[in-house]
């Protein structure tokens, strides 16, 4: 790592770890505190979140995050930094290339959605979603719903191998297998020359999958309310399963990684 680069790489989802609807606090003023003793000593933070990019900086706006990240990840693969005069705009040429393969793939694989549909319209209860931005998604009914729309799009995979998706829930979002939440975190550590083992990463739920299996971050976290897959891939990791929900369980994770904190 080069004298200029970051010290370290701290990756948050937004819904559910860093933010907790159901308590008093929302975020946990500790967290902040934590958060900002760390970027003084020179490590930077990204949201990544499931959120567009607008959602994601009303969320922050909305919820009194300070400081403000340095970097948001959208949509579990869209990369954006500040421009120096505030603006978040694209980081690098990550977003062209994201565009272009999901262009290409939504348009090579018109057959896979065509069967996705009609199966979701036949024997589920779930919503099929097609929008100018969103090609294919899915809203189920409830979770076993999804799960079992899953194992379907599971005995399809061999012919779609490029085919890929982000659930969150009830809810399913269709992509190219190459662009996740683990993926463009990688990408953003290796644009910050930051290594793995520097790189700090903590979620909830099922799209969090990617950042927290130890593959891509060597510090990997989740707060209490985590899915019991989760709770158990990060176990699994050799990483930190809190007891605190939210960013409460956010700073437990912190204060377990960096035990000299003030």
């Amino acid at each position: 790592m080069s004298v200029s680069s970051p010290s370290y790489l701290l990756c948050f989802d937004f819904d559910g770890t860093l933010i907790d609807p159901a308590s008093e606090t929302v975020v946990d003023p500790a967290f902040l505190s934590i958060l900002e003793e760390l970027r003084g000593r020179g490590a930077v933070w990204a949201i990544n979140t499931g959120r567009s990019l607008y959602q994601a900086i009303g969320g922050i706006a909305d919820h009194r995050v300070r400081p403000r990240p340095d970097y948001i990840i959208a949509k579990e693969r869209e990369l954006y930094e500040p421009s120096r005069f505030g603006r978040w705009v694209d980081c690098g040429d990550w977003n062209k290339q994201c565009h272009k393969d999901h262009h290409k793939l939504f348009r090579s694989y018109k057959k896979f959605f065509k069967t996705m549909r009609a199966h979701i319209e036949k024997h589920t209860g779930a919503e099929y979603i097609e929008a100018e931005h969103e090609p294919a998604g899915l809203v189920a009914r409830d979770d076993g719903e999804m799960d079992r729309i899953c194992q379907f799009i599971a005995t399809l995979s061999e012919q779609y191998p490029l085919l890929g998706y982000e659930r969150n829930s009830i809810y399913l979002r269709f992509g190219h297998a190459a662009y996740h939440k683990g993926s463009v975190m990688a990408e953003l550590a290796r644009r910050l020359g930051v290594p793995r083992e520097r790189v700090l990463a903590a979620g909830d739920n099922h799209n969090d999958r990617s950042m927290l299996d130890g593959k891509e971050a060597g510090m990997v976290a989740c707060p209490g309310n985590a899915i019991n897959e989760i709770r158990s891939l990060v176990a699994d990791a050799g990483g930190y399963v809190a007891t605190g929900h939210g960013s409460a369980g956010l700073t437990e994770a912190l204060r377990h990684y960096f035990q000299d904190l003030g």
